[in-house]
């Protein structure tokens, strides 16, 4: 669909979606892009290349809906303050961030405390961290099978 920067601003804070359906020139637009991923993250699936690798507007897609982070460049999937706001949000989203993060104490302790689960995605060396865990394990109980067996063991020997 071909219209002004205006005409776009205009439809896209009512429907952050709808940039799907504007031209490969708006999808480019940081203005544009701006205000539809705000109304709506998930809208950064039709940004352009260039704006996924936007700092700016990947902050805030992330910060309407964690989600966002799958569609954001992989260069920002490393960006520890782009994940920590994505798995605020939603604790799984840790599966996307960069192997350096799922690696990172800081950026698998929020993301364990939103959602234990997220254990799952975390480096094997944090699936070993006595705080990760804990905190993991105050969250959901369930997210022990993701637990590291060396720490296991290693807590099982420490009582023996």
């Amino acid at each position: 669909m071909y219209c002004s920067e205006e005409q776009a601003i205009n439809v896209v804070k009512w429907d952050g979606e709808a940039l799907c359906n504007l031209s490969d020139e708006l999808k480019n637009n940081e203005r544009v892009v701006t205000i539809a991923v705000t109304m709506r993250g998930l809208a950064l699936n039709h940004a352009s290349r260039e704006l996924k690798n936007n700092v700016g507007i990947v902050t805030a897609a992330v910060t309407q809906n964690g989600r966002a982070l799958y569609f954001a460049s992989d260069e920002l999937k490393g960006n520890e303050r782009v994940v920590t706001i994505a798995v605020t949000q939603d604790g799984c989203m840790l599966q996307f961030a960069s192997d350096e993060l799922r690696n990172n104490k800081r950026a698998v302790t929020v993301a364990v405390a939103q959602d234990g689960d997220a254990l799952q995605f975390a480096s094997h060396n944090q699936k070993g961290t006595i705080s990760v865990v804990l905190t993991a394990l105050r969250q959901n109980p369930l997210s022990l099978k993701y637990i590291s067996q060396e720490f296991i063991i290693a807590a099982v020997m420490q009582y023996h």
